[in-house]
């Protein structure tokens, strides 16, 4: 891994279109190098977000009131919520590097991240014809989302940590085009799970400060 310091943003709560809305300007930021590499890590209250590749018959049912938005990461659908730490990733590529380098490197500082918090993780390789692994996973259970993507060697969106929320929602609809998928949380691996102590712990493997 690069040693790749970032500059740290946090918020509590942000609505999701109000995040992309300033992610949007970031990302701008950092293109015409007036911003340098930045993590934003916050939360969301409930939605459900879409890719392009996300097919109608893995949507949720109105009926449960949690909104679907289209977003324009790479990946399937997936959730946010209250209790679930999300990371923003807005960082200007080397010469050589492409979005899935990047990727990669984001999967193993969680998987660090995780395991300094006790919670034994790995990310894996996607065999030929599946579907994405993309993400960090424990115990056979999905952990953590990964979904990013590149624009003039810049990247945004970013991964979603599952630390103390309620995990009910992932079952209301067919997660990262897995219908069999496991989410989990570190509350569930542990116990229990201090959130202010899992995204102190994300930000120092990030070298963000």
């Amino acid at each position: 891994m690069q040693n790749r310091s970032l500059t740290l943003i946090q918020d509590d709560l942000v609505d999701y279109e109000k995040a992309m809305e300033r992610m949007a300007d970031l990302v701008q930021e950092r293109q015409d190098d007036t911003r340098p590499d930045t993590l934003w890590l916050l939360s969301h209250p409930k939605v459900y977000t879409v890719g392009r590749r996300t097919l109608t018959e893995h949507l949720p049912d109105p009926s449960h009131g949690i909104p679907v938005v289209p977003t324009g990461r790479g990946g399937q659908l997936t959730y946010h919520g209250p209790g679930q730490l999300v990371g923003y990733l807005i960082v200007k590529l080397g010469p050589n590097e492409g979005v899935v380098d990047y990727i990669r490197e984001v999967e193993l500082r969680l998987v660090a991240a995780l395991g300094v918090l006790g919670v034994p993780a790995e990310r894996r390789d996607t065999p030929p014809g599946s579907e994405l692994l993309t993400g960090v996973w424990t115990a056979g259970r999905k952990i953590v989302s990964i979904g990013m993507r590149a624009s003039k060697a810049v990247t945004s969106h970013g991964f979603a940590i599952n630390v103390n929320g309620d995990l009910t929602p992932w079952d209301l609809a067919v997660a990262c085009g897995m219908p069999e998928v496991d989410m989990t949380s570190i509350a569930r691996e542990l116990g229990a799970a201090d959130f202010d102590t899992v995204r102190a712990t994300v930000a120092k493997e990030f070298q963000a400060s």
